[in-house]
């Protein structure tokens, strides 16, 4: 009887010896703090990246009255463009017609002097339709724009007002993010009473110009 108190007690003692151990063991080192560098903090402005829609720019160049001859034509021009696509553009522009061979014909000419003031100003909207690139020099690539543009407007000549419309087309390098070279060739059209008769006139303008965009 005595033997299996002893048997059970050392089997208690053995099972609590794990536990034991458990209980005496030190406790895990703690974990070391994340080391957060000091960084200095600095105020950064965001860059303003202009939106260059706004589109001023001045040209030069012929314009062919009809019946009267071609002369020299210069104006300027406002422009806005909505999107990559679409702009529109107000444009005021004058030449000085002559009726000089008229006048080897008819004593006294057509005008009641030997030149007119042209003047016009439309309205217009544009299309672009063929964007790509020129190369300026060997090495050297800038973005170019074929576009659409027509519009209405008013022509002043010899003293008579008439309701234009304009159509035509143009192209434009841009030299830099700023700056474009611009050809243009747009067609006139107005009515005119000047040779017995009011008929509707085709007048061809070819010009070169420089815009600045803002």
């Amino acid at each position: 009887m005595n033997l299996n108190k002893l048997l059970l007690a050392l089997c208690m003692a053995s099972a609590a010896l794990p536990a034991l151990a458990q209980s005496t063991a030190p406790p895990p080192p703690p974990a070391e703090p994340v080391v957060i560098p000091p960084v200095d903090r600095r105020d950064v402005r965001l860059p303003r990246y202009p939106s260059n829609d706004l589109e001023i720019g001045a040209y030069t160049g012929t314009y062919a009255t009809e019946n009267f001859g071609t002369s020299w034509v210069y104006g300027a021009r406002v422009g806005y463009h909505l999107t990559e696509d679409f702009f529109v553009q107000a444009v005021y522009g004058q030449t000085k017609v002559s009726d000089e061979s008229f006048r080897q014909i008819l004593p006294g000419g057509v005008f009641g002097s030997p030149t007119q003031k042209l003047a016009y100003y439309n309205l217009s909207v544009g299309y672009n339709i063929l964007p790509g690139e020129v190369f300026l020099f060997s090495s050297r690539a800038r973005p170019s724009q074929l576009f659409l543009v027509g519009g209405v407007g008013s022509t002043k000549f010899v003293d008579q007002r008439k309701p234009t419309y304009n159509f035509g087309f143009g192209f434009r390098v841009f030299l830099t993010d700023y700056a474009s070279l611009q050809l243009d060739l747009r067609d006139h059209i107005f009515s005119l009473d000047l040779l017995g008769k009011n008929q509707t006139t085709q007048n061809l303008e070819l010009t070169a110009g420089l815009s600045f965009y803002f």
